[in-house]
């Protein structure tokens, strides 16, 4: 025993040095044949002082199972756990009127690990890193003989989180599940044998889309016996501990159900081999990460906004892949707030979605080649399609659905009559075109005919259907949007202009798709909407013409923070650069009233679209640099308008870097169309018609270009050659 102590302590130290060695500044120069693993790893966030609390907590999932992780100040490893589809349907009371309405998206719980003796006792070392390219959080405590060390990672491939720990001495240790519903909402299972298991279950008389909605979680460990209901402790001092949770939602009428649902599923998860699973979990990440990248350097903002960029990125991959989209208000990473008392539930705005608020983190998908995220928003929606246009033949007796602004993840309609009080979110009707314009590009980029059937057809159809039949024609034969919400900015007013860019920009694009997709009849029924279709509203003013956000006198009261005449340029793409009308798009952009930063605010890409790269790079900075002060993670951002961290900042700072290096329209693929001067950059995004394209940028000039397939490569115009 005494020979091998030292030989484990050098062997752990080893370990540690392999893991940490490779953490350096954020680069200040690069060359293009630099790794991408190396260019990442300069982005790892690393601490050397724990917590003290759930502030100071790294995100880390599976795109489905989530974790805060945080070390305490006495060494114990806390995290709590959450999963994309953990809808609660009762909580106590609470204080926000949103909180009540359309689920909860509650915490399964938190763990604590602790290991004793405590190694911080004898050594403050202290060392937390999340490591990007593996998906993984190490933790170093103490040193020598006394170190131990965490790794925490929730297998990319498989519904479990994996706690391991190494010590160069013999410890104990000890895992306890902590539930503050317990006994209220939530059971914690009794006598139970070397296993903690708890669940929550909805009753059967909530809501009808929540009702015996159950989910909990199992901790198992080879060595762990319980000391109670909540807490197991290894048997016998070890040198490394294995703790695996294995977390589970599902529809069950009772807990037992559920659990008789769980026990075969840990079963089968424990036969498989710990070091194969953990060779496919990096493997996962190493082919996300290779999809795409964007590091940019020049001076100390470049290295912080392409912090801002990578973290959002991985982020957005730790709760991308689940059942339900990702919540803007926090994504699956809120915590409590002692000081509000809010416990880790909590979060401002509820649980219901903003389609306004949540399109941000998925329209940058598409030049990260993220395709597999974007599929949770379009399943949803189109899951919800059917009831919706039933209530639309109910409520209005005609064909074709929208979807609602602010709706939970079943949908529903209310009734939106002309005489129906006017409000942010009633008589909005967006929210249908500007998803069918989002499916569009993802068929675009990805070719895939299946989803283009199933999935993007309906959902527009509908749309198009609706907005053709629920709405009257003026005296010239024009359809008459009204009344009809200009976003939430302007309420019930006359051919608002996000609706009717939005019905010429997916009308078009839907009357090109070939004949195996689209009859001649529907083609036809399309074609005579789209020679209905007012023109967008304008006026010119000081001798410049300017979009409008409504048609008539421009006497509405404002209600919200937004510039719904710039929907023409995006989302909806009608201007921009190499179209007709550039300078319109300039002299609306200049022109607008709305000039706030961050949070939804579409400013970053709209800048990049019209080709102003200082604005753009204004924008873009501030979003991917703002962190909220309350937080310690970089890329847990400001709630704004929202909550924290708020997704949509994150994610619109992320489109808007991307616009800034590549636009694209049809098959042309505009590189550097919105590029400060000052930055330099390497990068590889994606492009429609399956490819990519990778390159160099440095002091202005483009170079290094590489296009996949190669024939694409005469569909590129270098933006910086454009004079």
């Amino acid at each position: 025993m005494t020979r091998k102590v030292p030989q484990l302590a050098a062997a752990i130290l080893l370990f540690m040095t392999v893991a940490y060695g490779s953490l350096a500044k954020p680069v200040n120069k690069f060359t293009y044949q630099q790794p991408i693993y190396t260019l990442l790893d300069s982005y790892n966030v690393q601490w050397d002082v724990p917590g003290p609390g759930s502030a100071q907590s790294m995100p880390l999932g599976n795109g489905d199972i989530g974790l805060n992780v945080w070390v305490e100040k006495n060494g114990d490893l806390v995290f709590y756990i959450s999963k994309t589809d953990a809808w609660g349907g009762e909580l106590d009371a609470q204080k926000d009127e949103w909180m009540r309405q359309g689920g909860v998206l509650m915490k399964l719980g938190a763990i604590r690990v602790s290991v004793s003796p405590n190694p911080l006792v004898k050594s403050s070392v202290f060392k937390q890193i999340l490591k990007l390219k593996d998906g993984e959080i190490l933790v170093q405590e103490g040193l020598g003989n006394s170190a131990v060390n965490f790794r925490v990672w929730v297998d990319a491939n498989h519904p479990v989180i994996q706690v391991e720990t190494k010590s160069a001495s013999p410890v104990t240790v000890k895992v306890k599940l902590e539930n503050w519903r317990a006994g209220l909402t939530d059971t914690v299972l009794n006598d139970q044998k070397n296993r903690v298991a708890w669940y929550h279950h909805n009753s059967a008389t909530t809501d009808p889309h929540l009702a015996n909605l159950t989910f909990g979680a199992m901790i198992k460990g080879h060595g762990l016996i319980n000391q109670d209901n909540v807490t197991m402790q290894s048997a016998k001092s070890v040198t490394a501990q294995r703790i695996s949770i294995y977390p589970l939602t599902s529809v069950a009428g009772s807990g037992q159900q559920w659990l008789d649902k769980l026990e075969p599923q840990v079963s089968k998860l424990e036969k498989l081999k710990p070091e194969q699973t953990y060779i496919a979990h990096q493997q996962w990440w190493k082919q996300f990460w290779q999809r795409s990248w964007v590091f940019i350097h020049g001076d100390t903002l470049a290295n912080k906004v392409t912090q801002g960029y990578v973290l959002q990125r991985f982020v957005t991959a730790c709760a991308g892949r689940g059942v339900y989209p990702i919540k803007f208000n926090g994504s699956i990473f809120v915590v409590d707030n002692p000081a509000k008392n809010e416990n880790a539930d909590f979060r401002a705005w509820g649980g219901q979605y903003w389609f306004q608020n949540t399109r941000p983190m998925y329209w940058p998908r598409l030049m990260a080649g993220d395709f597999d995220m974007m599929l949770p928003l379009f399943n949803m929606y189109a899951n919800i399609l059917p009831a919706n246009e039933a209530q639309v033949q109910q409520y209005y007796h005609h064909g074709g659905a929208y979807f609602a602004e602010t709706a939970p993840f079943w949908g529903g309609l209310n009734f939106m009559g002309p005489d129906v009080k006017a409000n942010y979110t009633n008589h909005y009707f967006t929210p249908i075109l500007e998803l069918s314009m989002m499916m569009l590009d993802y068929y675009e980029y990805t070719g895939d005919t299946v989803f283009a059937r199933k999935t993007m057809q309906p959902v527009a159809a509908a749309g198009l259907q609706f907005f053709d039949q629920h709405f009257t024609r003026d005296s010239t034969g024009k359809l008459l949007l009204d009344p009809d919400n200009s976003i939430e900015m302007f309420w019930k007013v006359h051919n608002p202009a996000p609706d009717i860019a939005g019905l010429h920009a997916v009308l078009s694009r839907m009357m090109a798709l070939p004949t195996s997709m689209v009859d001649e009849k529907t083609r036809s029924q399309w074609q005579k909407l789209y020679n209905e279709l007012p023109p967008l509203p304008m006026e010119n003013t000081n001798g410049k013409t300017v979009l409008l956000p409504y048609t008539g006198p421009q006497t509405a009261k404002s209600f919200n923070s937004e510039n719904p005449e710039l929907y023409a340029i995006y989302p909806f793409r009608l201007y921009g650069l190499g179209k007709p009308g550039l300078d319109v798009a300039v002299n609306t952009f200049n022109a607008r009233k709305q000039r706030a930063k961050g949070c939804w605010v579409q400013d970053p890409i709209q800048a990049a679209m019209i080709g102003d790269a200082d604005v753009a790079k204004d924008y873009v900075s501030f979003a991917l640099t703002r962190k909220d002060p309350h937080f310690k993670f970089p890329a847990f951002w400001d709630k704004g308008n929202d909550y924290s961290p708020d997704e949509d900042n994150g994610g619109n700072g992320e489109n808007g870097l991307q616009q800034m290096l590549m636009q694209v329209d049809g098959k042309k693929i505009m590189l550097l169309p919105a590029w400060p001067v000052g930055w330099d950059a390497v990068f590889k995004l994606n492009a429609p018609y399956n490819t990519t394209v990778e390159g160099k940028v440095e002091k202005g000039k483009l170079t290094n270009l590489k296009v996949t397939p190669a024939s694409r490569l005469a569909d590129i115009i270098d933006m910086t050659k454009k004079n």
